[in-house]
């Protein structure tokens, strides 16, 4: 099992004052648009943003959420100004590096990551297109097309953003649930360490203020200056990674994160791939989908209506994976039951948001597991969801390969 890493990209790959780049950036960026005046065309960006980093809907990719409120905001379609967009990456975009400057020594760390086998993740809050993070990524001497990142984390793939744990574990679903150790290095505790940590994911913090580490942090979790990244990692390159399923916000930001996860993976596929088998006794994505989505409708949903209605009710078992033939999974129309799966599991999250603590603790009787509780039943839902979320990741490449 390798080690992932999470870097974070501004002001900790790469120094990047936010304030001021994006004084430069809204500016910039609103003077391509002349047909709408600047103050309602930065608000009204502002006001898109802000709706990407509240979305909890793993049925919207964050740029669906920019789109739906950007572009009525400013009183143009996109289509009519989207050249225009496109131009201004081109063209004007690149006069931002001049507000940013590159980080040597971060730079190191991630080529030390690559040297040593390590899988790379560039997790910069994904709220900007991938033009934009490509650029950001060339400036600071690390550019994608030079160096083979396993992700990187932009506004059309990613449903999540930060500070939401949900961000997090979609990562590590798109990743294929690594089973190694995982860490995040990043500058902020807000949107970067706290947020990992609701997963059990330690952090390196970035800062030469000599600040101890919160208590938050998992253990293992260090502070200090971009120099100490190397020997904190290979620290924690022989650990291993027990996801954090123990509370309620870490059980509900890895039930968003799984269906969305499902979402980018198989986004854009071509229809064939869909129905495809790696091996002949080995299941297609069709029928991964096919069967998640019955899971969450037929067993999960009424199990919890089941807990909401009754007093310790008995839960019987149910022998799921015979539905594959009886119900026809191979011959059903995979994207149709990516978005079923994805309806049932938003069904499944609104019964479990905003419960009170002691709930989470009702108790029932499971055919097989024997006497359990709501969380428990919640953490055997998760560990079904990364089971076929590496299945899914090892589908698709053994498919493409």
């Amino acid at each position: 099992m390798k080690l992932t890493v999470l870097f974070d990209l501004d002001d900790t790959l790469l120094t990047n004052n936010m304030d001021t780049f994006l004084s430069a950036y809204l500016k910039a960026l609103s003077a391509s648009i002349p047909a709408v005046p600047q103050g309602q065309f930065i608000q009204t960006l502002l006001f898109a943003s802000q709706k990407m980093t509240e979305n909890m809907n793993p049925a919207l990719a964050l740029e669906e959420v920019f789109d739906q409120h950007f572009y009525p905001g400013i009183g143009i379609p996109r289509a009519e100004i989207n050249e225009d967009l496109n131009a201004f990456y081109r063209d004007r975009y690149p006069a931002l590096r001049a507000v940013t400057q590159p980080r040597p020594q971060a730079v190191a760390a991630v080529q030390h990551a690559f040297e040593r086998g390590w899988q790379v993740v560039v997790a910069t809050n994904p709220l900007f297109p991938q033009t934009a993070t490509y650029q950001r990524l060339e400036w600071a001497g690390l550019p994608a097309a030079e160096y083979p990142f396993a992700l990187i984390t932009t506004y059309e793939t990613f449903h999540f953003a930060k500070p939401n744990p949900a961000y997090c574990a979609e990562i590590l679903g798109q990743l294929g649930c690594p089973e190694g150790p995982v860490v995040m290095v990043g500058n902020s505790l807000e949107d970067d360490l706290l947020p990992a940590a609701v997963l059990g994911i330690p952090g390196y913090w970035v800062t030469d203020d000599g600040s101890p580490v919160p208590a938050e942090l998992p253990a293992g979790s260090a502070a200090g200056s971009l120099a100490g990244i190397i020997p904190w990692l290979e620290a924690r390159s022989a650990e291993t990674f027990t996801p954090q399923l123990d509370t309620p916000q870490a059980l509900l930001a890895w039930l968003r994160a799984a269906p969305a996860a499902v979402a980018a993976l198989t986004r854009s596929l071509n229809a064939d791939i869909w129905s495809q088998r790696p091996a002949a006794e080995e299941w297609s994505l069709t029928e991964i989908l096919a069967h998640l989505r019955d899971v969450d409708q037929d067993v999960n949903l009424p199990r919890f209506q089941k807990l909401a209605a009754e007093s310790n009710p008995f839960l019987p078992g149910v022998d799921t994976d015979s539905w594959a033939e009886q119900r026809g999974y191979r011959q059903q129309h995979g994207p149709e039951g990516l978005l079923q799966f994805v309806q049932a599991r938003i069904q499944l999250i609104q019964h479990l948001t905003n419960l009170p603590a002691e709930a989470w603790q009702q108790t029932a009787r499971h055919a097989i597991f024997g006497p359990t509780t709501l969380q428990e039943l919640v953490r055997f839902i998760i560990t079904h969801d990364r089971s076929h979320l590496q299945q899914i990741t090892d589908t698709l490449r053994q498919i493409r390969s």
